[in-house]
């Protein structure tokens, strides 16, 4: 099984379009972390200027928290192409490519085989996500220098001390690997269903498109469905920033976000043994 692993690593790291994302986050955040360090107080002063209206904010400034809060915020809804640009070709790519039946004629089952694609999938997305902790939060912990994390709400905003910041980060890069779990499964799902190698990246994309645009409508017939919805828990990570901390609410999201993952590869793994594969 390791060995397997390793095969489908590699080819994982052979794709140019693996290092798309570590491209496109590196770019991402060292642009926010300059514009943040150039300006970032008309940012601020422009973030608090309705609750400035109630009350008298004084000696507020940047530090690398505040910066990584900001970086985790803007990129998090981004993650999800990153991941299925590669996760979404996992088995349709090599049926395209004819490589699959080739794949298939060594003495392990397909069940292993659709394991170890999805468990380096997941090394690879893990590998995303502590490369975006690295420059969104640890770089600007270097360049802005540590400090209390002021999280800014619409209404209200809540101040998380310095020493109270490190596991709330690690949580919340802990719940974003688990969310970008259920695109990584989702995609595999259509990947086993498609024999065309973008068609599983569009469709898992649309999906989350799809079931974004439900969540941010205030409609009954929605709101009966968004409990439901993964995509309405893959914002859980911010739950870790609030204060009391909401622990059902965390606990509650993390399990529907496991039933997804599941669920997702359980009906792959069915699908997968039972494809009739002629290319």
């Amino acid at each position: 099984m390791l060995e397997l692993i390793k095969i489908e690593s590699y080819k994982i790291a052979a794709k140019p379009r693996s290092y798309i994302g570590f491209a496109a986050i590196f770019a991402i955040v060292v642009l926010i972390q300059i514009a943040l360090f150039a300006d970032g107080q008309a940012y601020l002063d422009f973030l608090i200027q309705s609750l400035n209206q109630s009350f008298q904010i004084e000696g507020m400034g940047f530090n690398g928290n505040m910066v990584g809060f900001i970086i985790l915020q803007t990129l998090i809804i981004q993650m999800p192409l990153l991941v299925a640009l590669v996760s979404g070709d996992a088995i349709s790519g090599e049926i395209q490519g004819g490589t699959i039946r080739s794949l298939l004629t060594k003495p392990v089952s397909r069940s292993r085989i659709v394991w170890a694609k999805f468990i380096a999938a997941e090394l690879y997305t893990f590998l995303l996500i502590l490369w975006l902790g690295i420059l969104a939060w640890l770089g600007s912990l270097l360049f802005f220098g540590n400090g209390d994390l002021v999280v800014l709400k619409s209404d209200s905003l809540v101040i998380v001390r310095a020493a109270d910041t490190v596991w709330r980060f690690l949580a919340a890069f802990g719940v974003a690997f688990l969310s970008l779990s259920v695109v990584v499964a989702l995609s595999f799902l259509l990947s086993a269903f498609s024999e065309n190698s973008i068609a599983p990246i569009i469709i898992t994309m649309s999906i989350i498109l799809l079931f974004t645009i439900i969540g941010t409508f205030d409609i009954p017939i929605f709101n009966a469905v968004k409990p439901f919805l993964f995509t309405t828990h893959m914002i859980i990570w911010r739950n870790f920033f609030d204060r009391p901390l909401p622990l059902t609410q965390i606990a509650a999201s993390v399990g529907i976000l496991i039933v997804h993952i599941t669920a997702f590869l359980s009906v792959t793994l069915i699908y997968f043994n039972r494809k009739d594969i002629t290319q």
